[in-house]
């Protein structure tokens, strides 16, 4: 069933008090306002020289018959709809994620150049899916790996509940369709996940990975994250039953290997 966030004027002022909506304060004025931002107010909170902007999608826009992709490849704009939780959350990360967001975009265009605009390869795929699930995992811990390798939640989460909490495991959300989903409270999130090892720029890694084309190449190279699980995003996670019992925390699948970690700079 397809996700329907709630509406504007009807959303519980605590989701953005709790992550991972909390960690987007910075934007309130863009989402908490009483009003919707329109293209011209998103376009404002780029820096000055952007090479890219939003742009109203419309008739009169889709009438050029581009590709979504292309339009932000060649010509720099960014397709974003009115009153639009999805659009507007995409514009966020294009403000906070750019140079991920620009990766993205690069090898969809090698992958629409290689199959056509109308079908879609493995790799963009895996593109979409982090594109709008995504998350970059920051891990200093092999421990922490091993369990999530093997799918031990309690292990990952409860038991190494102090790294969560001291930055020493840091989870940034970067897919847009995730945040959408955090509109609704307390729903159980899983994220599709991007892990480092060590290092201080998790993203900055990942992105030259993903525009290298070293990743991202099929969809099985993502990693499932109940990022609920992470202490504090979900009123249950004080509960170590909740690791146990709820379910977004499945067990590893008969067969499933994941990918080493990217290893931090």
């Amino acid at each position: 069933m397809r996700y329907v966030a709630p509406a504007r004027d009807a959303l519980e002022a605590r989701v953005w008090a709790t992550p991972p909506l909390s960690h987007w304060s910075a934007f309130a004025p863009l989402l908490q306002g009483d009003a919707w931002p329109g293209v011209d107010e998103l376009n404002a909170w780029l820096p000055e020289g952007a090479a890219r902007r939003f742009v109203l999608q419309d008739r009169d826009l889709l009438n050029d018959g581009a590709h979504y992709e292309e339009r932000i490849a060649c010509r720099g704009l960014i397709a974003t709809r009115p009153a639009n939780w999805h659009d507007l959350f995409n514009a966020l990360i294009w403000m906070r994620y750019d140079a991920l967001k620009r990766a993205l975009n690069a090898r969809q265009m090698t992958e629409i150049q290689r199959m056509g605009p109308r079908e879609r390869s493995r790799p963009q795929c895996a593109l979409t899916h982090f594109d709008e699930a995504g998350i970059v995992v920051r891990l200093a811990d092999t421990a922490m790996l091993d369990a999530w390798n093997r799918h031990d939640w309690l292990g990952l989460f409860w038991t190494h509940r102090q790294a969560w909490s001291s930055g020493e495991a840091r989870v940034e959300v970067f897919g847009h369709a995730l945040l959408e989903h955090a509109l609704t409270p307390d729903k159980l999130l899983v994220g599709k996940a991007l892990v480092v090892l060590g290092g201080d720029d998790a993203v900055g890694v990942c992105a030259e990975a993903i525009a290298s084309g070293a990743i991202l190449n099929d969809p099985q190279e993502l990693r499932p994250l109940p990022v609920s699980g992470v202490p504090g995003w979900h009123p249950r996670s004080t509960d170590a039953s909740f690791y146990t019992l709820a379910p977004c925390f499945q067990p590893l699948r008969e067969g499933r290997v994941y990918p080493p970690a990217l290893r931090g700079g």
